[in-house]
């Protein structure tokens, strides 16, 4: 008798998490379906002449302890300092040992924590360190009230944003309808005015005061001004007193792990591991629909792009991130027109990366945080200058110094956020990589001159947007939780801009229901949508 298969579209965080899981917990064999030609979706690493780029900066911390032990289940916690906490003589957390098991293995294996200078297969434990970039100088992210604040924007301005936040907190707007009413609720319309109204509008194509507020209540839910000054208040009491990680937001916190070369490199793990143990994995496998019968999906229909070949695959389950939007599509004419109509209405935001290697940066701050050459040591940088298109400013170096193949340059990643069509996107490369190295210049962060090497990425559909047809999401919801075998994971998914770990968790609450022989639907699509999951990671 055959085993019953599970046909899983994405090999991104959900989608893999969810393959490794069943081969652990179930009968059910997966076969992962991934369109283009690398696994790890948007938290793939891309390599260019021997430098990786991370696309958009992820950050491997989450407050679901399951998540953090998955993680170095895959790649163990360093046991040696890495290069440059050598280097620099920083003290980071050190493991003596781990354990590890693969997926359906009965006992973890148990040997010393690796040293990342003679393994690849390790986590960093890395600082965090994202400031904003206003008026050519460096503020804290999120901004803390202090001296250092105060003489940069002069105490007029201090002042008229101190009592911007208090008439904020006196009369707030209620009902929240935009997502400018969402900030100025929190920081106050001075505050808001300066470090949010453009930097958002840059990410999302329209001005806050046109977005819903659901945006802001998933990625900044329980930050504000006031939360930012008592955490401040917090760490400089001695020893951090009264810091404690499981309660503060986790746009404060001031670690994470990092695979040594990128955050692909532990999918790419977990891709051979799935392999391994049984699962298959079929790249450049593009899904074109779904056949219907009564309530289940009994095929998926796939296209191989490279050649036009295709195929149907039978199916007793499918788990799918693909975007919400293309699976209703593939469904047919059997989905209502309403449904159809909701989901085809559905936006996204997409993603361009200018990798930029260069000799050295002009820029330079006051930071107390010591760094190698002088680079400054953030790991990311928000850009808030009307005058560019620049988004972030990634510093590659300071996620990980084996990123760069030779350390004593510096490989920055420039982000920009467009919709495929716009006068972005439809830009040659050669105009992208113009334009980041004007915009380098015009920001005094790096000469033109000083530029060795460049490159261009782009990412469709990267962020799931919360505009368009988004208030009539619940509606495809509600068809889509019908169809008894399908279940939708993740970012695109869901429509829901989720990090990797909430990804992650949706798929770990599908296979518990599965083991438990009821599918949790309502747990599924709640992940990310209670205040215990709340995560922030800039622009992601």
């Amino acid at each position: 008798m055959s085993k019953r298969r599970a046909i899983i579209i994405g090999a991104g965080p959900a989608g893999l998490t969810a393959a490794w899981e069943l081969l652990d917990r179930s009968e059910l064999v997966p076969l992962v379906l991934e369109a283009s030609e690398q696994v790890g979706g948007l938290s793939r690493t891309v390599e260019h002449a021997g430098n990786r780029i991370d696309i958009g900066g992820h950050r491997f911390f989450s407050r679901s302890a399951r998540v953090m032990d998955w993680w170095t289940n895959i790649l163990p916690l360093q046991g040696a300092p890495a290069r440059d906490d050598r280097l620099l003589g920083r003290e980071v957390p050190l493991a003596s040992h781990c354990r590890q098991r693969t997926p359906g293995a009965g006992a973890a294996l148990r040997r010393p924590a690796p040293d990342p200078e003679l393994s690849d297969d390790v986590m960093l434990v890395r600082q965090r360190l994202s400031r904003i970039f206003f008026e050519g100088a460096f503020f804290d992210y999120p901004l803390s009230p202090g001296w250092p604040t105060i003489a940069r924007l002069g105490p007029g301005r201090s002042l008229r944003m101190g009592l911007s936040y208090a008439r904020a907190r006196l009369r707030p707007r209620r009902p929240e309808r935009s997502l400018e009413d969402f900030f100025v609720n929190r920081f106050g319309r001075e505050l808001y005015r300066l470090f949010f109204e453009d930097y958002t509008e840059k990410v999302w194509g329209l001005p806050p005061r046109a977005l819903p507020p659901d945006w802001g209540s998933q990625r900044v839910r329980g930050l504000s001004a006031g939360r930012a000054l008592a955490d401040g208040l917090l760490r400089s009491l001695p020893g951090g007193l009264g810091m404690d990680r499981s309660a503060r937001e986790t746009s404060l916190i001031g670690e994470f792990l990092y695979p040594k070369l990128g955050p692909g490199q532990l999918w790419e793990e977990v891709a051979r591991q799935v392999q391994q143990a049984g699962g298959q994995l079929r790249l450049n496998c593009r899904v074109t629909g779904f056949e219907l019968a009564e309530d289940r999906v009994v095929a998926v229909r796939v296209e191989d792009p490279r050649t036009g070949s295709s195929e149907r695959l039978e199916a007793d389950l499918v788990l799918s991130s693909m975007p919400l939007k293309s699976a209703v599509a593939g469904l047919g004419a059997a989905v209502p027109v309403e449904v159809r109509d909701a989901a085809a209405g559905l936006a996204y935001r997409d993603f361009i990366t200018v990798g930029v290697l260069a000799r050295r940066l002009l820029l330079r701050d006051r930071s107390d945080r010591p760094s190698l050459n002088g680079l400054v040591p953030d790991n990311w940088i928000y850009i808030q200058d009307r005058s560019v298109r620049l988004g972030r400013l990634q510093i590659f170096n300071n996620w990980s110094p084996y990123l760069v193949r030779d350390p004593a340059l510096v490989w920055l990643g420039l982000e920009y956020f467009c919709a495929r069509g716009d006068s972005l996107w439809e830009r040659s490369d050669q105009q992208l990589m113009a334009l980041g190295a004007a915009e380098l210049e015009r920001l005094a962060v790096a000469d033109p001159r000083d530029l060795l090497d460049q490159v261009v990425i782009r990412m469709p559909g990267s962020y799931p947007a919360y505009h368009g047809s988004y208030a009539r999401l619940p509606l495809v919801r509600r068809y889509l939780d019908g169809i008894a075998n399908l279940v939708m994971l993740g970012r695109n998914g869901q429509h829901r801009y989720n990090n990797m770990d909430h990804s992650m968790l949706t798929a770990m609450v599908t296979v518990d229901g599965l083991c438990a022989g009821r599918l949790d639907r309502d747990g599924i699509w709640g992940v990310n949508a209670e205040g215990s999951y709340a995560e922030e990671r800039g622009s992601r």
